[in-house]
Formats: C-alpha cells, structure tokens, sequence
C-alpha cells in the first residue's frame, strides 16, 4: 500500500479518544478498514477531510494532544504547519493566551507554543516570562499502512528531526535541544550519536545455565479447534489448485463510479465484488458448490441451491469465517454491509455460531497485503472450494494499433481456487475459474 483514501470521520475535533476507540475508515483497493485508536487524547484538528483521495503513506490526517488543551489554538492549524512549509502563528493571532516561538533552524514548522508563566526574579524586581517549548507535530504510521499525527508529549521536537533520530537509531530522550525554547532541530540530531550501534554494541548477556531459551504460549480453546479443524482438512481432504491471472481494470472503474455516485451512503471493496462474482460462478458450475457429506452410513455429494459464502477474518483469537448468505439473492450493496457487520463482530467475539458455521464457499483475501502476489488457502470443510485472492499489481502488456505494437498497463490480480478431489474432478475446478476470470473482467454482469 501506498496510498489509500479518507473514509468517514468516527470522531470530530474535540472528542476524546481512549484506545481501541475507532477513529477514521481508511479505504484502500482492497477494503475499508477502521483505523483503531491506540492512545489517550483529544482530537484536535482535521488535517484530510472524508473523501480525500489517494493520501500518500506518511502523510498526516489529524492532530491529536492531551487531555486539558486548548484546541481552539489549533483552529487555523493546517496541513503546510504540519509538514513545515508554513511559519507558526505570531503573537496576538486567534490562539488566544498562546505565545509564537522562532520557527527552528531547520525550517520546520511547531505547533502553537503553550502560554508562558510569569516567574519572580530573586535579584530583579520586575517580572520576566519563561518561554515554554513548542510542541512538535510528529508524524507517524500504525499497522497496515493506517496514518496518524500526534502531538509529542513532553519536549518539543521538529518532525524533520523527529524522522532523522528514528532513521539514525538515536533515543529523543537523549537529545539536548538548542533551538528557540530548547527545542530539537535536525542539527542537533545530526552531531548525537545512536545509543547503541553495531560497532559499538554491548555484548548481550548470555542466558543464565539450564535457562530457557523460548516461550511457551498456551494455546486456546479456539486454536486448538481451528488447528484441528485444518490438520482434518489436509488429511481429508486431497487439495489440488488452479491459479488463473485476471484483469481487474475494469472492475476498479466499475467500483470508483458506483463509489462515487453513492455520495457516502456506501464504500465498496475490490472482495465485495470478489464475494458477488463467486456466487455467479457458482451457479453457472453448481459442483463447486458442493460438499461431501457421509451421514448415517450413506456417503452423498450435497449439491446446494443457494450460495452462502464464508469470508475469511483475523481475530485476536485466530481465523474465522462468517458468513454472507444467499449472496446470489442480493446485491453489491448489500453484501459490503454485511461484510463490515460481520467482520466487526467477528473481531470483537460477538458472532452467533450460525453466522460462522456452515457456508458453501470460502474466500481469503490477503490483497490488502501488497507483499502477496499469490497463495493457495486450506479448504474449510465440509465445503469443498476455497477461493484466495492476491493483491492488485499493475503490469505492462502490448497493445495493439495502427502504427504497431505499444507498451499499455493493465491492472491485474491473481486468484487460486483450492478444490477437494473427492467433490470436484479436476475439469470441473478448471471450468470454475474460467467463468470466475469472466464475470471478474466483465463486471458490469454482477449488476444483473
């Protein structure tokens, strides 16, 4: 990921935040996801309203600070304060009771300094006021390309300088600042050397004799039945794959104007679509959706007439699988609400068994990942196919015109379906992805 758009605002400057709390919807190619917050604060300002596109990883959306400041200081922050490019409010301006530092030496911009407290002077009779350091905007990233900015809490810090000491391993805390108010410029980082560095490393102390030299992490109740569950799947069940790489430029035309003229009533996803174009193909291949069944002595083939797809969702207690039912039935619209309803209470342990147990077909995504090109996916029994969708990439291909043969680009991801053998004969799981790779390239069928 490098870069993804701002979704819709959970919270609005002034609202306090307490971790876990969620933020903003980050949306990339693949889904919406929401930004969870991991800290105390306060939202203070906005910096990339809801619906801005194509925000560059790094890049800072928001402004937090503590509990107890003054936001309206921040009420004509913007986004050149945070990157540097604009000189901090002067003295007088709307930030009331607030004091404007010296910009620093290295041309970075500070946060509105806070309000300097009189002192009395032992040998003086009259009072001075003490400059307080200004607050640096810092910026940051979270887990999966997720962006925030913060206000430094405790010293003030430039955020050039702020990059620097992390790029050159060298704690903050260590730093003497020598700008305007004691304030951390980049000079002062680039004469610092790192806490500890491969030269000059301590030696790491060895482990005590009879020592251990790992950690046991006690598995779950839950863990243990989703290992059980894959070790039967892959003793059970002979796996064989088929990998088809498939265009998506249309697709992704198709999801930015349906995106566009919902106006904010819906955002959908790349596997929204992924979901629906499975329930076609499904119809058009019924063996695929199937399931080997042995009941009672009697041992059946289950040929069902409905497609309900389980989609795959990390949890912090392992993998589940809730389920979109009757996705034949219903509409794009309709599917990506569920898939956010359900992937939110799968991760928070709220789902009842019958929303993740049973399904005729699964998907696992791992597109947001753009490491992930391709990967194959265990079968979730007793179901018989489990679709695994890989990342977008873009790729040069030769277009052909007039004047010869061009270099165009095209937008193309690969998926690779898992088939049990016993249910589904090779020829069939070959069938299957030839009319997935056709209603994925030509979208505009799933709105039939």
């Amino acid at each position: 990921m490098t870069s993804g758009n701002i979704g819709t605002w959970q919270k609005k400057p002034g609202d306090s935040i307490a971790p876990g709390d969620v933020l903003v919807e980050i949306e990339t190619d693949k889904a919406q996801m929401d930004f969870e917050f991991q800290e105390e604060g306060v939202l203070a300002k906005i910096l990339k309203d809801s619906g801005e596109k194509d925000v560059a990883v790094g890049s800072p959306i928001a402004v937090m600070v503590e509990e107890g400041t003054d936001i309206s200081a921040f009420e004509s922050f913007s986004i050149e304060d945070a990157g540097g490019d604009k000189e901090p409010p002067k003295e007088g301006a709307k930030q009331s009771g607030m004091d404007a530092s010296e910009p620093p030496s290295d041309g970075s911009a500070t946060a509105p300094a806070k309000e300097a407290k009189e002192e009395k002077s032992s040998d003086k009779s009259s009072d001075k006021s003490s400059e307080s350091a200004p607050p640096a905007a810092e910026e940051s990233t979270s887990e999966g390309g997720r962006l925030q900015t913060v206000l430094e809490r405790g010293g003030g810090i430039s955020p050039k300088a702020a990059k620097l000491a992390l790029e050159k391993g060298i704690s903050i805390s260590s730093l003497k600042g020598t700008g305007p108010g004691g304030l951390i410029t980049v000079s002062d980082v680039e004469k610092a050397k790192p806490v500890a560095s491969a030269s000059a490393a301590p030696p790491t102390p060895s482990a005590p004799a009879g020592a251990p030299t790992y950690e046991d992490i006690p598995a779950s109740s839950m863990r243990k039945t989703i290992a059980l569950r894959l070790q039967q799947s892959m003793n059970q069940n002979p796996h064989y794959f088929v990998q088809s790489t498939i265009s998506v430029s249309k697709l992704l035309k198709l999801r930015q104007a349906m995106n566009a003229a919902a106006d904010g009533k819906y955002k959908l996803s790349v596997n929204d679509f992924m979901v629906k174009a499975v329930a076609i193909a499904c119809r058009k291949v019924p063996a695929a959706n199937s399931s080997w069944r042995e009941e009672g002595g009697n041992v059946v083939i289950r040929q069902h007439n409905v497609v309900d797809v389980s989609v795959a969702v990390a949890t912090p207690i392992g993998l589940m699988t809730p389920i979109v039912k009757n996705v034949n039935g219903i509409g794009l619209q309709t599917i990506s609400a569920q898939i956010k309803d359900l992937g939110k209470r799968a991760k928070e342990g709220k789902l009842k068994p019958e929303e993740y147990q049973g399904g005729t077909f699964t998907i696992s995504n791992m597109g947001m990942n753009d490491a992930v090109e391709r990967f194959t996916a265990v079968i979730n029994p007793p179901q018989a196919a489990i679709l695994a969708v890989g990342t977008v990439k873009k790729v040069a291909i030769p277009v052909e015109t007039e004047e010869g043969t061009e270099v165009g680009w095209d937008e193309q991801i690969v998926l690779s379906g898992s088939f049990d053998h016993k249910v589904i004969d090779g020829a069939v799981g070959g069938e299957f992805m030839r009319e997935l790779k056709k209603v994925v390239e030509n979208p505009l069928e799933m709105m039939l």
